[in-house]
């Protein structure tokens, strides 16, 4: 392989920020929706009411994002890369920032949307130009799935933003009166903005687009062509996937910052130091996941065969799942720790294998509608909208106590999700080429 000119540097840094805040934006609600909710709303965990509000919380930012973000991919294709990839930024920077300053549960609901919609169009943009920024294939896979692993980096920076602002909040200028620190969580987002605003003008547009729209051979972008017999397969099958994919990570693994403070051994606790416990056993989480990805990186370009591939991640979490809720969510710590670090490197590492996966299915003026299709539609609305059931399930589930009761439920979504997701494996189509179609 070619070594990476300094423009590429530079590209490939960009998109590493954007991908690690994006996971950033996405992976702060379930770390302050429980101290948010019991703020904005005086709403008390376990109650119809905290349940209500948590599934909107996590749905609705979710199914706008869907829908914008659909829209996100096609503009990526009759605009250009570059252009969206530095609005949808901002907005989700900008927007976290607002969150931060919130003064009511509906104020707060809206900035989470206008975040996640700018994080949906974000990560569509950024798979496409990167993916034809790098011709050959070795190295496209490489950088596509080593900058997607910096996805689980983000992870890993807002369980530490998290825990630094529980622990010296106090010492910050008070927001509203006081010193919360899901607040200084949120308003942390805005910091890929800063970088971003420097090195812009220095960004090149994705040449294999520039070239395609210059000479005049650019095909419009079409939502109804990535559903035309060559395509329909790969978008069907795609979407449920996606749907898979974060269904068990919307309807599972995350609701587990919610049963922490449940466990035997950490309700007796100050919510100071359960929020501490809390933020631990999600780094454990995000390094499970950035192992993950790191792992699909290095097979990417090892393993032929793409449903072998992503098959080596699915089955082991047919067990893996299972265990985690229903077992070790109610036993310790210590096991919740292992169970969910396992069950994010095996649900995580799924989201990186698309970045590699569907640039290689789509032409160039539809690899953005046909990406956004999958990950919007598939991910952000369908599989978004298992947390809604989650919270729903949680309140007629067997077990004693809203932690038990959630554990079960998100051991159901996740036992439904993993087995829908093996069986629409096996009909996922293997791309025809190692190179981008044109």
């Amino acid at each position: 392989m070619r070594k990476l000119t300094g423009t590429q540097w530079l590209i490939c840094v960009i998109a590493s920020i954007g991908f690690a805040f994006d996971i950033y934006e996405l992976l702060v609600l379930p770390l302050i929706v429980r101290p948010a909710l019991m703020e904005l709303g005086a709403l008390k965990p376990g109650t119809p009411g905290f349940n209500q509000w948590t599934g909107l919380l996590f749905w609705i930012p979710a199914l706008a994002g869907g829908v914008f973000g659909l829209l996100g991919g096609y503009l990526t294709d009759l605009l250009g890369r570059r252009r969206v990839l530095v609005w949808s930024i901002l907005l989700y920077a900008l927007s976290a920032l607002g969150a931060g300053f919130a003064t009511s549960l509906p104020m707060l609901l809206v900035l989470r949307t206008t975040t996640f919609i700018g994080v949906c169009v974000e990560f569509v943009a950024a798979v496409a130009w990167l993916a034809e920024l790098f011709p050959d294939a070795k190295q496209r896979e490489s950088v596509l799935g080593y900058t997607q692993a910096f996805s689980s980096i983000g992870g890993l920076l807002v369980t530490t933003a998290y825990y630094l602002a529980v622990t010296y909040g106090p010492s910050l200028p008070a927001i509203y009166g006081a010193h919360e620190a899901w607040r200084y969580t949120l308003i942390s987002g805005v910091i890929p903005a800063l970088p971003l605003m420097l090195i812009r003008p220095f960004l090149p547009e994705s040449p294999l687009w520039k070239e395609k729209r210059a000479s005049g051979s650019f095909q419009r972008p079409s939502l109804a062509a990535i559903f035309a017999p060559e395509y329909r397969t790969t978008t069907i099958v795609t979407t449920i996937l996606f749907a898979c994919g974060y269904g068990a990570a919307f309807g599972a693994i995350q609701s587990v910052p919610r049963i922490v403070p449940g466990l035997p051994e950490v309700a007796s606790l100050a919510r100071p130091a359960q929020e501490k416990i809390v933020s631990a056993v999600q780094f454990w989480q995000e390094s499970g996941g950035l192992i993950g990805r790191f792992l699909l990186a290095f097979l990417a370009v090892r393993i032929v065969s793409r449903q072998r591939l992503l098959r080596l991640f699915q089955i082991p979490g047919l067990i893996i799942l299972p265990a985690t809720f229903f077992w070790a969510a109610g036993h310790s710590v210590q096991a919740l720790q292992w169970g969910i670090a396992l069950s994010g490197l095996v649900t995580v590492a799924q989201f990186s294998y698309w970045g590699n996966y569907l640039p290689r299915m789509y032409p160039t003026h539809l690899r953005g509608t046909g990406e956004s299709f999958a990950a919007n539609i598939g991910g952000r609305m369908l599989g978004t909208s298992a947390a809604y059931i989650t919270t729903t399930l949680a309140l007629s589930a067997p077990g004693v106590g809203p932690s038990a009761k959630l554990a079960w439920a998100s051991g159901v979504v996740a036992v439904g999700v993993y087995l829908i997701g093996v069986i629409a494996s096996f009909r996922l189509p293997e791309p025809k080429s190692a190179g981008l179609p044109d």
